[in-house]
């Protein structure tokens, strides 16, 4: 499990080297959502925007350099966990600027410069898995970055992700890189499935309807999970392993579950599975269907698959297509991280105002 959101009063208090260091999480991926909520609450950044403000340093320069700050202090935290596992977890992903999802060249200037400025080998940088996207992944590899591929929300565009992770390792191998070093995942974000289906769902209002709320996220991840491990099957796969490469391990994120009905861990108890990461909430860390769950977790079985088929397939009598359906949900994520990422610049703004009228 790796935990679900970075902010400083973890590193300050210690709390994310106690998880750590108890075995409870095993890397930490974050969003500017995050952050926004972290700025103001509690004293932590107050220090470093103090200095910011006095040198008269921009809002968008000083966002990253608050959070350079705190990835490199995660990495650091977690380098025990980076070492102890040769590579395979430690992580720390954080996103790039979501305002160029649609810019790849702008996204790997982006990733170059924010990957030096960490320098740190277990950080991860979260790529958004549009066209664009893809083509900055596989430059990222192919130079050395490790990276997340956000947004993976289709089993079609599971499938890109994969070409361009083998493509980036294929390049990776061409440039004479060490291939065990480099580490990636491609995130789910299971519950906002879920939310767009039981909506649609609900609008449908029939008892068929009903019966199927709150199933289809984990019958999507499924699916994805599947087509995982076809692509390890592959021999272009087994060549790049040959060499020491590590498969590009899935991620679910948006695990917290809230709909009328669900218990807390009803997506992050299933999808526990060796191979996979899921990203938690600290608060779920406490639930006993999730404390200790990760050793028992076993892969989906040949039945579990097709019964996940089986479901996603009944989707289409309530008239919801699941390839118009990813495209849509990929648009909104694309808008909310975008106007989380004003929101931060703006209390990044306001906080160095406060500063500088403080001085």
């Amino acid at each position: 499990m790796w935990l679900d959101g970075l902010a400083r009063q973890r590193l300050a208090s210690g709390r994310l080297a106690a998880l750590a260091r108890q075995g409870r999480i095993a890397g930490v991926v974050s969003d500017p959502a995050f952050l926004a909520r972290s700025l103001t609450r509690g004293p932590y950044y107050t220090g470093q925007l103090g200095d910011l403000a006095e040198r008269g340093i921009p809002a968008e320069r000083a966002l990253k350099a608050l959070a350079v700050h705190d990835i490199r202090w995660a990495c650091d935290i977690l380098r025990p966990v980076h070492e102890a596992t040769a590579g395979v977890d430690g992580l720390v992903s954080v996103s790039l600027d979501p305002r160029l999802a649609h810019d790849s060249e702008a996204t790997l200037a982006e990733a170059r410069a924010l990957w030096r400025a960490v320098d740190r080998r277990n950080a991860m940088l979260g790529i958004p898995a549009t066209p664009a996207g893809l083509t900055a992944l596989s430059a990222c590899l192919a130079e050395g970055i490790n990276v997340n591929a956000t947004l993976v929300l289709s089993v079609a565009r599971h499938g890109q992700v994969g070409e361009a992770y083998l493509e980036g390792l294929e390049r990776a191998r061409a440039a004479g890189r060490h291939l065990p070093a480099l580490a990636s995942v491609a995130s789910f974000p299971v519950s906002r499935v879920d939310a767009a289906v039981d909506a649609l769902l609900d609008r449908e209002g029939t008892l068929e309807a009903r019966a199927m709320r709150g199933a289809t996220a984990v019958a999507a991840a499924r699916q994805l999970h599947e087509q995982y491990e076809r692509l390890l099957d592959e021999p272009r796969w087994h060549a790049l392993a040959a060499h020491g490469a590590r498969p590009q391990r899935l991620l679910w994120t948006a695990t917290a579950a809230s709909g009328p009905g669900l218990l807390p861990t009803h997506y992050a108890a299933p999808l526990l599975t060796r191979g996979t990461v899921t990203a938690v909430p600290e608060e779920l860390l406490e639930e006993p269907d999730v404390v200790g769950a990760v050793p028992a977790g076993t892969a989906p079985d040949a039945a579990a698959y097709a019964a996940a088929g089986r479901l996603l397939g009944h989707l289409e009598w309530f008239g919801i297509d699941q390839g118009e359906l990813a495209l849509r949900l990929e648009t909104e994520a694309l808008k909310e991280l975008n106007d989380a990422w004003h929101q931060l610049l703006d209390e990044v703004t306001l906080a160095l105002d406060g500063a500088s009228a403080r001085r």
